[in-house]
């Protein structure tokens, strides 16, 4: 068996190929030095352990020994987990992206031996197909244009670094006030996505569909701070439409990567831990909003999800699990696209008994011939991906039978079907914790113990919050790691690993109102201005300047399947600023905002979460300062009205007793005018730091939220 350099490496993508016969580096100085003492070019390979064609790609030519041959002569070949260097990712897609117009994983890029990009592209086949040259040709090709042209690709790719950098540069700004950035910035978001809506099955894009919750929290805010009804009903449209499809898991909840199809119902089976944080996150904000169980319900189904199979012995949160599992057990290392989520009918109804069965297969739309009409690569033949074709009341009436006798029927069927299915082969566990994926997912767990009052919920929030200040911060020097596995931590921490993390401590304070949640995220956000910020044009690299192998440090502001880390820094200060007073904080918010503000103004729809962040910004956030005993239970009923409501843009306090008070009051000095009313809890709600009358009656207490 081959055994390469990655073989000492902790990432999992990396170790599912140390035994490949390509002689693959980790990146890192002992490559950097091979490529240069042999002149030769450096083949970089970018992806993930869940990434279903960066497995395709492994399969076909980095196990095949004559293409091994090639890539060892002629190149050093490096392999990159971006999920743990998404610095070096971000470089190298936004080259692929300018010169392909496209990008994705797994991502080729083929560099100088001092790291200059000169050719790029994604999957390539083993042999010309799909309208792509093959892998063995495209290296040769490579090999002989370095061996005759090498001058014009150093010249080449010094030129395109020049661009790349040019093109990212962000002109110097006198803050956003002074560049224009208002409401209308807002309303032009609002309208671009209005535009792009599927009025016929929801979401934002026709096909392949992905959930793109930041869009969901641009529109739920917008809702929020206009009235606007559409920008709600595109919201709850797109949420529960979601939920019906084959995206989301019927037995096992949570959600997975994206729909192939329009409707939502054929799905990329691999499930990410930052989808199930902020799909969440979505579900519970709706449920605010509508008071409609049915979205609590699907957030509790995440939760459930992520805890029963994501969770670390440790109290971290793992990141993936694999779209491709084994198909029979007998073949381990035959796997197939959502193997271990499809059902043939029979396997129903052997698990599920009469009638139940036979309820179970209506419900969720199982065919004796498979459901799966448009299946290009024969991996759903005769099997079924559960969806709800019919509600359990449809259920009921079409068997004629009484409602709760077939609720109680399918639920056991659920139950029975989730067992069998616990007995398959898994699909595979990408066990690493990251840190800013840990973060969103504190956060939607701290939300989710307050609003659906699960105090299990709020446990685990506060548990992986310790883990991570535990294991992955340091208090001596501030500095804050990314990837924590088997025992190890390790790369020191990125801007999104700071915002994230500082973000979760801010929602973990506003559930629970310990008082060391904010001194951290505000030591997080201290020293992400230190590591990260651009103090004379604004906003924040995504990576440190002390890299001396990273060739462009970037300012990425892009909401995509995550927030940006600009998006959540700029966030973070603002409600920071609120909190402690602090005018540099808003200021240098303000300098991130107006750096983007040409962004904001003409592509609004790649910046919905920089849009929830200007929206704060243009507001006049409420500070909500409870004063009253944390676990007393009229200080819980004031809580109950706060986060049965949703009020985006506030910051809250709780005063509950003289070490709280000395705090707050040192930040801002009017919280020491604050006292409990008649002995009973007590809310100030206040803008601008003038407050309303005071209440301590809960309903109260709601009628100054409306």
């Amino acid at each position: 068996m081959h055994t390469n350099h990655l073989a000492k490496e902790k990432s999992p993508y990396l170790l599912q190929h140390a035994h490949n016969p390509v002689d693959w580096y980790p990146w890192g100085p002992e490559a950097f030095d091979k490529a240069r003492r042999e002149n030769k070019p450096v083949f970089l390979s970018i992806g993930y352990s869940t990434c279903h064609w960066c497995h395709v790609m492994e399969r076909e030519s980095f196990e095949n020994e004559q293409i091994a041959g090639i890539l060892n002569r002629h190149f050093v070949s490096i392999k990159v987990d971006r999920e743990e260097r998404p610095d070096v990712d971000r470089v190298y897609m936004t080259f692929v992206q300018v010169t392909t117009g496209g990008g994705g994983w797994p991502m080729s890029v083929w560099l100088t031996p001092d790291l200059k990009p000169f050719f790029g592209g994604t999957y390539f086949p083993p042999e010309d197909r799909y309208g792509r040259a093959g892998f063995p040709q495209m290296l040769e090709r490579i090999h002989e244009a370095w061996e005759q042209q090498q001058a014009r690709i150093l010249e080449s790719s010094a030129d395109i670094i020049a661009q790349l950098r040019k093109q990212m540069e962000v002109e110097p700004s006198g803050g956003a006030a002074l560049l224009g950035l208002d409401p209308v910035a807002l309303d032009n978001g609002f309208q671009v996505f209005r535009r792009t809506f599927d009025t016929e099955h929801a979401g934002f894009s026709e096909a392949p569909k992905f959930p793109r919750p930041v869009a969901l929290n641009f529109l739920l805010r917008f809702h929020a701070r206009t009235g606007n009804p559409e920008a709600l009903e595109m919201v709850l449209a797109t949420l529960r439409e979601m939920a019906k499809g084959g995206m989301h898991d019927q037995l096992g909840g949570g959600f997975h990567r994206y729909s192939v199809d329009r409707r939502w119902f054929v799905p990329h089976f691999e499930k990410m831990l930052y989808d199930q944080a902020q799909l969440a996150t979505s579900y519970l904000e709706a449920f605010q909003i509508t008071g409609d169980q049915g979205y609590a319900e699907t957030a509790r189904r995440i939760f459930d999800y992520v805890l029963r199979d994501m969770l670390d012995p440790d109290g971290g949160f793992y990141s993936a699990e694999d779209a491709d599992s084994v198909i029979d057990p007998a073949q381990p290392t035959v796997k197939g696209e959502g193997a271990f989520y499809i059902w043939k009918q029979s396997e129903v109804e052997i698990a599920a008994g009469v009638p139940a069965a036979e309820w179970f297969c209506y419900r969720y739309g199982v065919e004796e011939h498979g459901n799966v009409q448009e299946d290009p690569h024969h991996e759903f033949a005769g099997r079924n991906i559960l969806y709800q074709a019919h509600s359990a009341e449809e259920t009921a009436r079409h068997f004629q039978r009484p409602l709760e006798e077939v609720r109680a029927g399918l639920a056991l069927a659920e139950q029975k079907l989730l067992a069998a299915r616990s007995r398959r082969v898994r699909p595979h566990l990408d066990d690493k914790v990251l840190t800013a994926w840990n973060g969103l997912m504190i956060s939607a767990l701290a939300k989710g113990g307050a609003i659906l009052r699960e105090p299990r919920y709020l446990e685990a929030a506060r548990r992986a919050a310790n883990f991570l200040a535990s294991r992955m911060y340091q208090a001596e020097t501030g500095m804050l790691l990314r990837r924590y596995r088997q025992g190890e931590a390790a790369i020191p921490g990125f801007l999104d690993d700071y915002a994230f993390f500082a973000q979760a401590l801010l929602d973990l304070y506003e559930a629970e109102f310990e008082p060391e949640h904010l001194r951290l995220a505000l030591r997080l956000m201290e020293q992400a201005r230190d590591l990260f910020e651009d103090r004379v044009q604004g906003a924040f690299f995504s990576s440190r300047a002390d890299d001396p192998d990273l060739i462009l440090r970037i300012k990425e502001d892009y909401d995509g399947a995550e927030p940006s880390g600009n998006s959540i820094a700029v966030l973070n200060l603002l409600r920071l600023a609120q909190i402690t007073g602090r005018a540099d904080l808003r200021e240098s918010a303000e300098k991130a905002l107006g750096a983007f503000a040409s962004r904001i103004q003409h592509a609004p729809v790649g910046v919905p979460q920089m849009l929830v962040a200007l929206a704060f910004y243009l507001s006049k956030p409420r500070q909500i300062i409870l004063v009253g005993a944390r676990e007393a239970a009229d200080t819980r009923a004031l809580l109950g009205q706060l986060n049965g409501r949703f009020v985006p843009e506030r910051i809250v306090l709780l005063v509950d007793g003289e070490p709280s008070r000395r705090l707050f009051a040192g930040w801002l000095p009017v919280v020491d005018t604050m006292r409990a009313l008649d002995g009973k809890a007590t809310a100030y709600v206040c803008e601008d730091y003038t407050c309303k009358l005071p209440a301590n009656n809960p309903e109260k207490f709601g009628e100054l939220l409306q």
